[in-house]
Formats: C-alpha cells, sequence, structure tokens
C-alpha cells in the first residue's frame, strides 16, 4: 500500500532521470501560465503527438487570455477541430472571460482559485500552478495514478476519487519546494514512455527499478486496478453528402448535448437503404438526381458509438434554403465550418467532383 511505502526515496532519482530524458515539446519551451493551461486542457483524452500542431497553431492564432476571451465562437471551434470534447475548449473561453474580468487577464497564481475557474479541475491547478508559478502542489491525472500504484504495489481502484485523494495526499508530503513543477512534469513523463499504460513497463529504463514493488512481485499485468468503465451504446446512423456541384448541404447541431452547436451533414437514425437515404432528402424538398454508396464509417465518443452508413446524393441546383440546412461552398466549407472528427471519413467528399458513371441513376 501506498501509505506503507517510503515515497520519499522516488524523489531524487526521478528529477535527475528527467533532467536526461526530458522530451523536447512546445508547451515546456516557453512554460507561461497561459500556454501551461492550454497544452494540458488539449492533452486530456489526446496523445501528445497528436496535439502538437493544434498547440502550434493555437497559440498563434490566439496568443493570450485576452485573444481567447474575445474570439468568435466559430472560429474558436474551428481551432480546435479534430481534437474533439469540444466543451473543453467551450469551458476554456468562459475562464479566460472571467479571468479577464477578476484578474485583470492573468491566470491566478493561486492553487484554490484556479479551481474555481471553469473547467480546471485539482490536476490542471496543479500543473499550472506547479509549472508555471512554482507552487509546491501535486498534480495527479492517469500517468501518475498508475506509476504510484505500480512503485508501491497497491491494487486499490484508480477509478475512485477516495483514492486520488489519497494519492495527492501522500505526493503533498514528498513534492519538492523548490522544483514542484519539474517533479510534476517528472512524473507525468515516466508514466507516458517508461511506465507505460498500454504494454509492457520498460522497467530497465526506469529510475525507480531497484525498489519498484510491482516489478519485485512481477505484478505489472495486475496493477493499477481500474474499474472497468460501462459498456458504450452502439448507435447506427446513415450520413448523406448532398451536393450539386458547386455547393454542399451542412445543418447546425443544437446547442446543447453532444457535439453542441458544431456542423454536420444531414444524418438519419439506423441504416438507410438507398430508396429510404433517397426519400429523406425528397423530405428536405431537394431533388435527387444521382446516389452513390459510401464506405462505412464508425467514430467512438466517452458513452457512445457511432456506425455510420454514408451516402453522396447529387441534387440539382440548391436555390432555397430549407430551415435548419445550410448551403456553402463546397471549396470553402471545411476552412470555414467547423466539422466535427465523427464525420471525418466523409469530409473528403465534400469537394470531390462528381462523375456520372460513378453514380447511380435515380
Amino acid at each position: 500500500m501506498l501509505e506503507k511505502f517510503q515515497l520519499e526515496q522516488i524523489v531524487k532519482p526521478l528529477l535527475a532521470w528527467f533532467e536526461k530524458n526530458a522530451r523536447t515539446l512546445p508547451w515546456r519551451s516557453i512554460s507561461t501560465p497561459y500556454r501551461v493551461w492550454v497544452s494540458e486542457i488539449m492533452l486530456q483524452q489526446t496523445r501528445v503527438e497528436a496535439v502538437k500542431p493544434y498547440f502550434e497553431r493555437f497559440m498563434h492564432a490566439l496568443p493570450d487570455v485576452k485573444s481567447l476571451a474575445e474570439c468568435e465562437e466559430e472560429r474558436l471551434l474551428k481551432l480546435w477541430e479534430g481534437l474533439g470534447y469540444y466543451n473543453r475548449v467551450r469551458n476554456m473561453q468562459i475562464a479566460a472571460q472571467t479571468v479577464m474580468e477578476q484578474y485583470d487577464g492573468k491566470l491566478p497564481a493561486d492553487y484554490e482559485k484556479l479551481l474555481e475557474l471553469k473547467g480546471i479541475g485539482h490536476y490542471t491547478a496543479g500543473a499550472i500552478a506547479s509549472i508555471a508559478y512554482g507552487i509546491p502542489v501535486p498534480a495527479v491525472d492517469g500517468n501518475v495514478l498508475r506509476i504510484l500504484m505500480r512503485v508501491s504495489a497497491d491494487n486499490s481502484d484508480i477509478m475512485k476519487q477516495s483514492v486520488k485523494t489519497r494519492v495527492e495526499q501522500a505526493l503533498q508530503q514528498v513534492i519538492p519546494q523548490d522544483c514542484a513543477g519539474s517533479f510534476n512534469q517528472a512524473l507525468m513523463e515516466l508514466g507516458a514512455i517508461v511506465c507505460v499504460p498500454n504494454g509492457e513497463p520498460l522497467c530497465d529504463q526506469c529510475p525507480w527499478y531497484s525498489f519498484c514493488e510491482t516489478r519485485k512481485r512481477g505484478l505489472w499485468q495486475e496493477l493499477p486496478v481500474k474499474k472497468k468503465a460501462k459498456g458504450r451504446r452502439i448507435e447506427e446512423r446513415t450520413v448523406l453528402v448532398i451536393r450539386d456541384g458547386e455547393r454542399v448541404v451542412l445543418k447546425r447541431r443544437p446547442k446543447k448535448g453532444l457535439l453542441a452547436g458544431l456542423y454536420e451533414f444531414p444524418n438519419e437514425p439506423g441504416t438507410l437503404t438507398e430508396d429510404e437515404a433517397l426519400r429523406v432528402v425528397q423530405d428536405m424538398h431537394l431533388h435527387p438526381m444521382r446516389i452513390q454508396r459510401l464506405e462505412e464509417a464508425k467514430h467512438i465518443f466517452s458513452h457512445v458509438e457511432w456506425h455510420m452508413q454514408g451516402y453522396m446524393v447529387e441534387v440539382d441546383s440548391l436555390t432555397r434554403e430549407e430551415a435548419g440546412l445550410l448551403f456553402v461552398e463546397a471549396a470553402h466549407s471545411e476552412e470555414a465550418y467547423p466539422i466535427p472528427a465523427a464525420f471525418a471519413a466523409y469530409t473528403k467528399y465534400m469537394n470531390i467532383r462528381l462523375g456520372n458513371e460513378r453514380f447511380k441513376e435515380k
């Protein structure tokens, strides 16, 4: 158990290892509070390599709290497109507006005040406070939980909030007062590249090799204990890419709920046949001329999984927009409208030239 383990022994070897092995990452080159904040929000649920280009683009477009607070929502969502979990960036903007109003545009150098900001939990507050301000508070994420459960051979369920709180309290006792940011980053780094989440840990590269209880007992496949999440609900959907050669049909999702406020292709529950898909298009008061079956696709959300069948439908001239539908220029649609990654398999058909030989006449 963690409480019986001599946790102070992890500190010196960890810091020495980190000094030699820390990865070069865009947000580490200049660790301002704003850059740390944006990077940590982006890194939630997203791999480091995937985040890098998004971070650079975001920083170029919105280099400070003020620009984030004032950014028009559609542009903000477009900058975030592809990262998913769009409430993360919406919450960031709300928090940025609070920082402008209450803290003169500067993130507070106070752990408790950071926690009061929208979308900032204990981990993110700990990361900002320690990395940007040097405040000795822990930042406990999944990587940190995993490596501490393993080094101490603690079989507590890391999905329980009580376990996370217990780990935070234990780390608070050993976190170095003079290099809290490096310590927290070193813990995260060790979990990311050595004591990895998937597959066998690289124990021969670990600074804790000599005293890791899991390595001694051969328990890495059993630890950490993580209660299985509830299975995702499967939803079948049919996606319609409707084109007239120059324009494509989009619609905006409701302001609340899954993918709130983003743009999407018209889509229907269930897996429709070609005839059923054409009737849906006709019900939109559009006149289909040809239809082509597209590939199947799948997208996984936290609690639901979409299984999609796509169709491209060519209609005659899009002259009169129906309620809820947008007729947008195909050549500029991907640049101007934030379309969630759930539809990534079909966005390529927004600009493809239609050829009669590829379509079934109707």
